[in-house]
């Protein structure tokens, strides 16, 4: 018996010489692929379970809820701002909050506020929808609504290398000192519009925001910022002590404001130079290691009463001393007297 017969099993295939046939070299590989996983019975349009499928879906698409809330997913998404409510709504609008749609409930009990909304919707140019009951409370989220839903557009945040570039130019046109505000763990949105009107106040160049663990400019911030939000450049960075550093490679000064600081606000040395003043929250103040990066850190002096300011508070008054020490120094700030009101 040869070495090739040997090895052979009993029933290998033998071709009519009766020799044997070693393999099939894939002529048949297609046969033996199969027809993939069996499909799901309410699938197969001969089951029991895919009869009952098509009634349900039928069932659904007649009930008015359902279709509402598929008519309501159509038109916004989990992740759109929304204001909900008439007061909110109204004073939303008279703050020029950016918006696209106006969401009305359908047969609302019309009022001056009401009237209000879909009159100054109407001059924006922003679309006014009319929705059902089961609709405007998909849209809202809540029940709480009032029958009016206002779609807020998503905030155009600035470029930070072209802010800084532009406040290079203006220096040296009109000697305009750059002055940045970062904030750092600053997590509530009316700390952030404060903070936006009190640099606008003071004729900051903008302000620097982390991408994690801080407030975003939405509908809320815009409204405290009295609308100060659409005049002051906002920027968003990924990481906020590398930007601290390269600002600083740029010949920017960084002032962090926290307790137990080596200079007051207003008296670091550094107000006649390009400036980054920093915040922390209220709670834990300044990150340990944006604290390290900075230059010298500043207190406000205040009564041992009181343990500390929240950061809209703080950012006022140490944006003041700056801007009363570069004037002091003669440079120019951009700044007037006014009168000071209290936010609405």
């Amino acid at each position: 018996m040869s070495r090739q017969n040997q090895y052979m099993s009993h029933n290998a295939k033998r071709d009519r010489q009766h020799k044997p046939v070693i393999g099939s070299g894939g002529r048949h590989r297609k046969a033996l692929r199969g027809h993939g996983p069996t499909p799901k019975a309410e699938d197969r349009v001969y089951h029991k379970a895919y009869r009952e499928k098509i009634a349900r879906e039928k069932r659904d698409a007649a009930n008015p809820r359902l279709a509402a809330y598929r008519r309501a997913d159509r038109q916004i998404r989990r992740s759109d701002e929304i204001v909900v409510g008439r007061n909110a709504v109204l004073e939303a609008l008279r703050a020029h909050v950016p918006a696209s749609t106006v969401y009305i409930a359908s047969h609302i009990e019309q009022d001056d506020r009401t009237r209000d909304i879909i009159r100054i919707a109407g001059a924006e140019g922003l679309q006014i929808m009319e929705a059902d009951r089961f609709e405007i409370d998909r849209i809202a989220r809540a029940r709480n609504h009032q029958g009016v839903v206002l779609k807020t557009s998503p905030y155009q945040y600035a470029d930070l290398d072209q802010l800084v570039a532009k406040a290079a130019n203006e220096q040296k046109a009109t000697g305009r000192i750059p002055l940045f505000v970062a904030l750092d763990g600053v997590t509530d949105p009316q700390n952030l519009g404060a903070v936006i009107r009190s640099a606008a106040a003071f004729n900051a160049t903008g302000i620097i925001l982390p991408e994690r663990r801080s407030a975003s400019v939405n509908a809320a911030a815009w409204k405290v910022s009295a609308g100060q939000a659409a005049k002051l450049p906002v920027s968003k960075v990924v990481n906020l002590n590398r930007t601290i550093d390269e600002l600083k490679q740029q010949n920017y000064y960084v002032v962090g404001l926290d307790g137990g600081g080596s200079a007051e606000v207003g008296s670091t040395g550094f107000e006649s130079d390009p400036l980054v003043v920093v915040l922390g929250s209220e709670g834990s103040g300044l990150n340990h290691l944006t604290r390290e990066k900075c230059d010298v850190i500043a207190g406000i002096p205040i009564s041992p009463a009181v343990e500390s300011l929240n950061a809209a508070t703080a950012a006022g008054i140490s944006l003041y001393a700056v801007d009363q020490a570069r004037h002091r120094a003669g440079h120019h700030t951009g700044t007037e007297f006014g009168a000071a009101h209290q936010a609405d």
